[in-house]
């Protein structure tokens, strides 16, 4: 697990802990996970075109400015 992902979880358990509403700090541990997530995969994966990185790249990039929730 990485260095950020532990940084977020220490964050969430201690926002919990003080009894603090954790809405940044679990959002903050989604992002590391997904950071994280998305590292490993490219990294094994062949280089892709630049149209598939660009429709991945879509996904994160919400068009109303809001999360895309599928």
């Amino acid at each position: 697990m990485g260095t950020e992902v532990y940084k977020a979880r220490s964050a969430v358990a201690l926002a919990v802990q003080r009894g603090k509403p954790s809405e940044d700090a679990r959002r903050d541990l989604a992002a590391a996970k997904l950071a994280q997530y998305v590292e490993r995969v490219v990294a094994e994966a062949p280089p892709l075109t630049d149209e598939q990185v660009n429709r991945i790249a879509r996904l994160l990039r919400p068009a109303t400015g809001e999360a895309h929730r599928g």
